[in-house]
Formats: C-alpha cells, sequence, structure tokens
C-alpha cells in the first residue's frame, strides 16, 4: 500500500504536511529518527501513521497530563478505542488492568516518570514494542537536568524494551539540543528531518508599557476570535482571571486544579465556550484547536524555546494570527527568584552530601542523589551547574528579544540558526505590523456573554 493510500483510508487526508511523509519513509525503513517540525503541522500523524503500518504496541512518552488526555480524546473522536494513558490521575486499579491488557491496546501514553516504574517497564518488556516515541523531546534537554532526571534515564528504559526504533518529536531545537536528543534517544543508525520553525501567518508584536492589564484588555477587545493568555505562575492566572472574568468570556488553567476540572475547561475552550483561556504553560501542547487567533503573553517567558512554542500555538489553520508579548520592567523578576531558588536547592545538596546528610533530602534532592548514583555525583553537580548558567543565558536571550529594534522574526530564526529568507506582509511590529481592528464574532452577542457569566458563576460554585 502506497503512503498515500493509507493516509486516505486511516484519516481521510489527500496529501502529507511537509515532513510528515519524509519522516515516516524512515521510521518504516528501520531508522530512528528525529523530527523537528513546526507547531501545528500535525507531528502527531508522523507516529499514529507508522503505528498502523507496523504490527506492536506504539508507547509515547508525553510531558504533561493535559497533553496526554489531548492526544487520548483525539484518538477516541477518531473512533480508535486501542489507546491509554498511563498517568497520576489513574487509581491502582486502573493501572493494573491497563498493564494486564496491554495487547488489547496499540497506542500507549506515559510519562517519564511513569515509564520506569519498575512493575511499568517489566510489564512492558515483555510487550512486543513497534515504535517508541519521546514527545516534546526537547524536553530531554530542557527538563532533564534539574527539573526531571527521569528524562536523562530513557537510554536505560529503552535498553529494557530491547532498543525499538525510536522517534524523537519536538517543535524547537537548536543544533545543541538536537545533538543530545540524538545522543541519548537514537541509535547510530538515524534519520534526521529539520524544517524551518517560521511561522509566516504569525505576526510578532511587543508591546511596552506601565500597566500591561490597560494594553491586554484593549487587545482582546480587538479580538473576535479565540486566545490564550500565558503567565508564569498559578496565582498570576487568578489574579488576571479575576480581573478579566467581568468583562470577558474567560476561563483559567493551571496544573493546581483537579484533573476533571481541566478537562472541563478544555473542552469549553474547544468547543467556543469560552473565547479566552488564561493559563499557564501545563495548557496547549498538542492542543487541537486550529483558529486560535491571538497568543498573549501577560508575563514574560523564561527562555525562546518556549515562547516559540506557546506562540506556535495560533494559526494552525493557516489564517493570519498573532503573537503578542506584553513587558512591563521588572518582569524578568520572577524568573530571577525561580533561578536563586534552584541554585538554594542545588547548594543545599551539595552541603547535605558533603555531610551525608541522605536523610533529610526534599523530594527533589532525593532525584538528585538517585541520579549521582547513575552518573556520578560530581559529574552530575557539574551538569546542574552548568544547567543554572545557561537558564541565565537564556532569560538575557528572551530580554534581547523584547527589546531588539529590528525585525522580530529575523532575531528568533536567527536563534535557531536560521535566515529569515523573505519578509512577510504580516511579519511584525518593527515592519509596522499591529493587530486588527475589531471584527464581530459570536461573541459580542448580549446573549451569549449573559450566558457565559452564568456557566462561570456555575463552575466556580461546583469546584
Amino acid at each position: 500500500m502506497k503512503l498515500e493510500e493509507a493516509l486516505q483510508k486511516y484519516f481521510h487526508y489527500t496529501h502529507f504536511r511537509p515532513g510528515q511523509k519524509e519522516v515516516i519513509t524512515s521510521l518504516l525503513n528501520g531508522e530512528d529518527t528525529l523530527a523537528v517540525l513546526p507547531t501545528g503541522t500535525g507531528k502527531s500523524l508522523c507516529y499514529q501513521l507508522t503505528g498502523y503500518l507496523q504490527s506492536g504496541l506504539v508507547v509515547i512518552v508525553s510531558p504533561l497530563i493535559s497533553l496526554m488526555e489531548d492526544q487520548v480524546t483525539s484518538f477516541l473522536r477518531a473512533g480508535e478505542k486501542r489507546v491509554a494513558a498511563l498517568n497520576g490521575t489513574l487509581q491502582a486499579e486502573e493501572k493494573k488492568f491497563i498493564l494486564a491488557h496491554l495487547s488489547a491496546y496499540k497506542f500507549l501514553f506515559l510519562s517519564p516518570e511513569m515509564l520506569l516504574q519498575e512493575a511499568v517497564l517489566a510489564t512492558l518488556s515483555r510487550e512486543k514494542i513497534g515504535l517508541l516515541v519521546i514527545d516534546e523531546a526537547h524536553c530531554v534537554s530542557q527538563w532533564g537536568i534539574d527539573f526531571r532526571p527521569e528524562y536523562r534515564n530513557l537510554d536505560e528504559a529503552k535498553r529494557r524494551l530491547h532498543s525499538p526504533l525510536t522517534l524523537a518529536l519536538t517543535a524547537s531545537a537548536t543544533e545543541k539540543v538536537r545533538e543530545e536528543i540524538k545522543t541519548l534517544l537514537l541509535s547510530p543508525k538515524q534519520a534526521e528531518w529539520i524544517y524551518s520553525m517560521n511561522r509566516p501567518n504569525i505576526a510578532l508584536l511587543v508591546e511596552q508599557s506601565d500597566d500591561k492589564l490597560i494594553n491586554l484588555k484593549q487587545a482582546l477587545r480587538q479580538q473576535a476570535g479565540s486566545g490564550i493568555i500565558y503567565c508564569a505562575t498559578r496565582k498570576k492566572v487568578e489574579e488576571l482571571y479575576e480581573e478579566l472574568q467581568g468583562e470577558f468570556s474567560v476561563g483559567y488553567y493551571h496544573g493546581g486544579l483537579e484533573s476533571n476540572q481541566r478537562r472541563m475547561l478544555q473542552q469549553q475552550f474547544l468547543a467556543n465556550e469560552l473565547q479566552f483561556l488564561i493559563a499557564t504553560n501545563a495548557f496547549g501542547m498538542g492542543i487541537n484547536k486550529p483558529d486560535i487567533r491571538l497568543v498573549v503573553h501577560y508575563e514574560l517567558p523564561d527562555n525562546l524555546e518556549n515562547y516559540m512554542q506557546e506562540i506556535g500555538r495560533a494559526g494552525r489553520d493557516g489564517q493570519q494570527s498573532y503573537g503578542l508579548l506584553l513587558y512591563q520592567e521588572g518582569d524578568e523578576r520572577i524568573h530571577h527568584f525561580l533561578q536563586n531558588t534552584a541554585q538554594a536547592e542545588r547548594e543545599a545538596f551539595e552541603l547535605k552530601l558533603s555531610y551525608q546528610a541522605i536523610a533529610s533530602l526534599t523530594d527533589l534532592q532525593e532525584k538528585w542523589w538517585q541520579q549521582t548514583k547513575k552518573e556520578g555525583a560530581e559529574l552530575f553537580l557539574h551538569h546542574l551547574k552548568a544547567n543554572e548558567y545557561e537558564k541565565k543565558e537564556k532569560l538575557a536571550k528572551m530580554l534581547a528579544y523584547v527589546r531588539y529594534d529590528g525585525c522580530r522574526r529575523a532575531f528568533l530564526l536567527k536563534y535557531f540558526e536560521e535566515t529569515l529568507i523573505e519578509e512577510q506582509d504580516q511579519c511584525c511590529d518593527f515592519h509596522g505590523c499591529h493587530l486588527p481592528e475589531r471584527v464581530v464574532g459570536s461573541w459580542d452577542s448580549p446573549t451569549f456573554a449573559s450566558w457565559q457569566s452564568i456557566l462561570i458563576k456555575m463552575f466556580k460554585e461546583n469546584f
């Protein structure tokens, strides 16, 4: 069967998007593959179609519960029932049931932490794994040192699973990150497909002011379409919701909510029952909403990789959309605070190691302690310190982008070792681009606004 015929059979599409066919062909040729494809270009199809065309279970390592839930829901909507997610929201009996019936599944989603649990690894090692997928593979570098060191042990999991064919997927990765991914996860027989991260239909805007809330409200009033508003902390997400909920059709989303709350909010947003969603970066990976017109960063992202990932959630349908970053002098302080907190945690860990005070380790330090047994204390501590320096450098680059007085698209692409070939009509604020004047949309209806206020009130009372 030709790949185009398989695409039509399983997904009812008539043609591949750039990169999809090439990635799938590499995998079917038995090559471990790294695929860097822009956000919104259908990375998931690469492992889905490959999974259908060969035998064995497809194991997808995913960083966030919300991403797993979204992917599983997409499968179920498409009529694929042989899918499950192993994560912390499951009861013990539910987890046991899935592990006892793995042969009934085609696609299994789990976190690196779940995959590395001995009971899970032992059970999976007895199954035929047709494809191991590391989704959002840049997390290997971004989170694998200090925050979630389990990412650094995925090579061990791969060996335990008898080194299955492996696909690493991401939308943003510098050459350094790509090399880390390939070294850790892929065999010497590997293919690499790198596509431009440029999203020509997303205009890039930065506004600096002393009152971001005024700027934000003005931007939201100009929008007839859907939008995501990103904040750095859960506290700020909830504070901003309180400021906006009386005037706009808005909800909020962060990792502190119960899974059923998150699921409800996500479904309301997907169904256009909420126009705007205020969120931490716990929301958005893999979100299947093609008509998001605006992504606002109300607080400064801590690096350009996250920024590119998050603005890429706009305009997946190819229509004109906007990425707006609102900056107020001193916004970077939250990231300095978080970096200093992380440094203090590492320094305390070093002190405890020197005094062999292992019994007093925090949960994160316990993870680090386990990692020192694999890498050696000296080497692992060196990696932690290097990571602290790199985070400061990345934050400096993020600030340089905000303060840049040239083409923002060219700045971003240069950071990812690309060159802007030609200027877009709607490129960035340097070229005179701005948010469009308001066009009347479905959220202008007073009836809808009144109904939405009631819905939000009911939701808050119930949860």
